[in-house]
């Protein structure tokens, strides 16, 4: 079963630009699945670099120019290449075919932006369209169950029900496409670690000691939504602290955690030098520390809670090129927002993530910054997400 993308309007406007796509996020999240069902074309070519066959047929066509290089790829009216990161020339390659003025057009898909990104920066400059997917939004789960119909209201009766269960679910397992359709979740997501996720990493060839890494991993699920010492956790693994700044930013580059930076205009009286991380998506987060319990009362329920919500709003960010920038806020008296969200035209919304129904707000964000601070809890969720979109483009509540 596929399930609609949100980003399948970006390939719309991309298909008419004339420029080269990139196409990046984690492994598994749906890259391939959402471009061979957007185009349908008989005269589509794919290749996946991670296989030796596609990769020799492609590397056999460089030395040739670009109308022949293309036609021995079947002159197709777009070429697909997934995993394009395994080719450090790729795109020296397209930049070559671009500006020979070929009409085919081309998509470069990775899970590692690290190589992806340098190169196109360099050698695709104005050429070309970034398009970033994360796992699935609430709203794009939401809207694959069969009993949706885009005229409900899903904060009444029955479907708020149905909405919250499958919100738990999501909370616990998290929203990679197959651990949404999969029965047998945990399995899935314990394979998703081991055979993709830290594979890439590995891959990227920057890791000089894998134990570390994972070590750092579980450290990262443990601590989500704590403000990280990058000093700690040095010392708790025995490595320099630009050991830790290398792997968080390997980390990141991987789409496995993002991070949240202080929110500050007055640097004396707020801490703005260190960071929070959390994991794009809780199902990895859980399974990476073995805690996959289906229990409302869990000990890190509301850290957990807190990780869900903040995910939903970068993950929407993200589809929407980036518009925001997330912060949490925190004083030196300890005074603490878990989320601002600053637009592009500089307004300001603050937001605390509560898992009960607690009510408390921060007076000293209010007091310094004149602006009112929402409590997001599951009774107000529907509320909060459909106003920002993150719920649902067609349920006001």
């Amino acid at each position: 079963m596929y399930i609609s993308r949100l980003a399948e309007d970006n390939l719309k406007k991309w298909f008419d630009s004339g420029k080269v796509l990139l196409l990046l996020g984690a492994r598994q999240v749906g890259k391939t699945t959402l471009l061979k069902n957007a185009f349908k074309l008989e005269r589509t070519t794919y290749l996946n670099l991670d296989i030796e066959v596609d990769r020799q047929r492609l590397l056999s066509s460089v030395p040739l120019d670009p109308k022949s290089s293309l036609s021995l790829l079947g002159s197709p009216e777009i070429l697909i290449v997934d995993e394009a990161q395994r080719v450090p020339e790729i795109s020296r390659v397209v930049k070559g075919w671009y500006d020979f003025g070929v009409t085919t057009k081309i998509i470069l898909s990775g899970s590692s932006s690290l190589n992806l990104l340098d190169q196109s920066a360099e050698t695709l400059t104005g050429r070309n369209i970034k398009l970033f997917l994360p796992p699935l939004t609430f709203s794009e789960i939401i809207s694959s169950q069969s009993w949706y119909q885009p005229e409900l209201r899903l904060d009444k009766g029955n479907f708020r029900d149905q909405t919250d269960s499958i919100l738990f679910t999501s909370l616990i397992y998290g929203s990679y496409p197959e651990a949404v359709k999969t029965l047998d979740k945990r399995e899935y997501l314990n394979n998703l670690i081991s055979d993709y996720l830290l594979k890439d990493i590995l891959q990227v060839g920057l890791v000089k000691s894998p134990g570390t890494l994972r070590k750092l991993l579980l450290l990262l699920a443990y601590q989500v939504g704590s403000v990280v010492s990058i000093n700690e956790i040095a010392g708790s693994l025995g490595i320099s602290r630009q050991t830790v700044v290398k792997y968080l930013d390997l980390l990141e580059e991987t789409f496995v955690i993002f991070q949240l930076p202080a929110y500050s205009t007055n640097p004396r009286k707020e801490i703005s030098k260190s960071n929070k991380i959390y994991f794009w998506d809780t199902g990895v987060r859980n399974a990476l520390i073995g805690e996959m319990q289906e229990n409302n009362n869990r000990g890190d329920i509301g850290k957990l809670w807190e990780n869900w919500v903040i995910a939903e709003f970068a993950k929407r960010n993200l589809l929407l090129g980036k518009q925001s920038v997330l912060y949490y806020w925190r004083s030196r008296n300890n005074s603490e927002v878990d989320l601002v969200v600053k637009n592009s035209k500089g307004e300001i919304q603050a937001f605390e993530i509560k898992w009960s129904k607690s009510s408390s707000k921060s007076k000293a964000f209010t007091s310094l910054y004149h602006l009112p601070v929402e409590v997001i809890n599951m009774e107000k969720l529907p509320l909060i997400l459909g106003r920002f979109g993150i719920l649902s483009e067609n349920n006001p509540t």
